[in-house]
């Protein structure tokens, strides 16, 4: 699928998409994790969690596989309730929903989110005896505030933007590749 024809909400997980056949597997889902800085157990959590809870979803028709395979064409069916409401039911990005986000909790600073403004909006988006969307969403924003946070304990809202598109992923790796170049492991010999 080209790039120009996916939606935003295809865009936010085709990085997981290692090998980019269309499908994401949990082994994809694993490298990806790692890929950005997710240590082994999170990683790990997180490919079984995201394959196992979205594979059925988005593979309507088709038989049950052990493979928990995801479809990224059908990504948005696998959209959960209790959640921002920023990616419609077709996958687009509304704008004024993600605009609403800072101008209902963004208290202390404007364009970013501090541990308890994120805690209240994860908590103003649950719908009426929705669980699983509940977990979902907690789980996805909580990750997110765990590995983008700044120095000073705030998600900005350009990272949140570029998690909604995508593109922060992408950033991810390579910052932390080239972290990893400037830092070589040193020789024991």
């Amino acid at each position: 699928m080209e790039n120009d024809e996916q939606n935003v909400l295809q865009k936010h997980v085709i990085f997981f998409d290692r090998n980019k056949d269309g499908i994401i597997y949990p082994s994809e889902t694993f490298k990806g994790f790692r890929a950005i800085g997710s240590g082994i157990l999170l990683s790990s959590a997180a490919a079984v969690f995201i394959n196992v809870a979205f594979s059925r979803k988005t593979r309507p028709g088709k038989s049950f596989s052990l493979h928990f395979p995801i479809e990224v064409k059908n990504i948005q069916m696998a959209k959960h309730g209790s959640d921002s409401g920023v990616y419609d039911i077709e996958g687009r990005f509304v704008a004024s929903k993600f605009e609403e986000i800072f101008a209902k909790h963004a208290h202390t600073h404007p364009n970013a989110l501090t541990s308890n403004e994120l805690k209240t909006f994860i908590k103003s988006n649950r719908e009426n005896k929705d669980y699983g969307g509940w977990l979902a969403g907690y789980v996805e924003w909580k990750i997110l505030y765990f590995l983008c946070k700044d120095k000073n304990g705030l998600l900005q809202k350009d990272t949140i933007r570029a998690a909604y598109d995508g593109s922060l992923f992408d950033l991810m790796e390579k910052e932390k590749s080239s972290k990893k170049h400037a830092n070589p492991p040193k020789s024991t010999i």
